[in-house]
């Protein structure tokens, strides 16, 4: 087993001959993906979630210049551009083996199995947590000091300031609970690349789960580790020109504050994003494919054309 297993890397589980892996399949090379991660260097765990949270980023950046001017569009088209090209900062992901908190939480089906212990689940996610949120403040730093945000006299740094604004607005429960269904399609967009044998059948197999979520206003934890702090950054930096060009109240974006950014949203949103994740898809296939399948048969095992029992138990006794 290689000490770090992830999407890009791995050896398509369908074997070589070409044919689409079934969903057991995918099961397993899910399982061992999570077992890879966990038990794999750390520091080289920490340097693969630093890249994994600059690419988060970097498609919250795409992102946002979608959205400048798009008010003219209908709510809807305006959207699903934007979740359209945010979805190239999980391909990054993907394609490069980079480590996300999101996708992590995955490992529970390791855990599941008996194949990791607790210490090394928590170890790999708070390593990953910490690797992510310092890559995608790196990002912050990057465009803060770029003047990104003044772009478009100012209305790329709006989109910024109204999304973080409406992002820490959330209630708990609220924040929570689409922290839950953010996740799910992440984690259902990273097993749906474990199907893909090419650069192409990844990228596609990620993109339309994670249009879905951006579009739909769902709740990522480590996107918001550069969004609401990009924020924060911009009310508090931003001279009189930009809220004079831009048209903005100052005063309108007050609740932009590293408090209601860790408790108000990061908080419930992380928690949300395992819940989603790590139980509702992880857990609820690894039960499916796993526990519930028949004992002694290997998980991936095919189905269709398999011998008989009574017919392999002869052939291994004149072994």
């Amino acid at each position: 087993m290689p000490d770090h297993t992830d999407v890009s890397a791995q050896a398509a589980p369908g074997g070589s001959s070409g044919a689409i892996p079934t969903p057991s399949q995918m099961a397993r090379a899910a399982e061992d993906a999570a077992f890879g991660k966990a038990t794999s260097n750390q520091l080289k765990s920490f340097l693969l979630a630093l890249t994994a949270g600059g690419y988060i980023a970097l498609g919250f950046v795409f992102f946002t210049t979608s959205q400048v001017g798009a008010e003219q569009l209908p709510f809807g088209v305006a959207k699903v551009m934007g979740g359209l090209v945010f979805a190239t900062g999980l391909a990054l992901v993907v394609l490069t083996g980079a480590e996300l908190f999101t996708s992590s939480t995955l490992t529970l089906t390791a855990r599941a199995s008996g194949r990791i212990t607790t210490w090394q689940l928590l170890r790999n996610w708070v390593v990953v947590f910490v690797g992510n949120f310092i890559g995608a403040l790196t990002i912050v730093v990057l465009i803060h000091l770029g003047r990104v945000w003044e772009q478009a006299e100012g209305r790329w740094g709006a989109v910024v300031l109204d999304v973080a604004l409406k992002k820490v607005h959330h209630d708990f429960l609220t924040a929570f609970v689409l922290g839950v269904l953010c996740n799910l399609m992440v984690c259902l967009a990273i097993w749906a690349a474990y199907s893909g044998r090419t650069t192409v059948d990844k990228v596609v197999a990620v993109t339309m789960p994670i249009a879905l979520f951006v579009a739909t206003g769902f709740e990522h934890s480590v996107a918001n580790m550069f969004m609401i702090p990009l924020g924060i950054l911009v009310r508090s930096t931003a001279g009189q020109e930009f809220w004079a060009t831009s048209g903005l109240d100052a005063g309108a974006y007050g609740d932009l504050t590293w408090t209601n950014f860790l408790v108000d949203n990061l908080l419930p949103v992380t928690l949300g994003n395992i819940v989603g994740g790590g139980v509702m898809i992880g857990v609820l296939y690894w039960t499916i494919f796993h526990f519930l399948d028949r004992p002694g048969r290997a998980l991936g095992s095919p189905t269709v054309g398999a011998r008989p029992a009574a017919a392999a138990k002869g052939e291994a006794a004149g072994d």
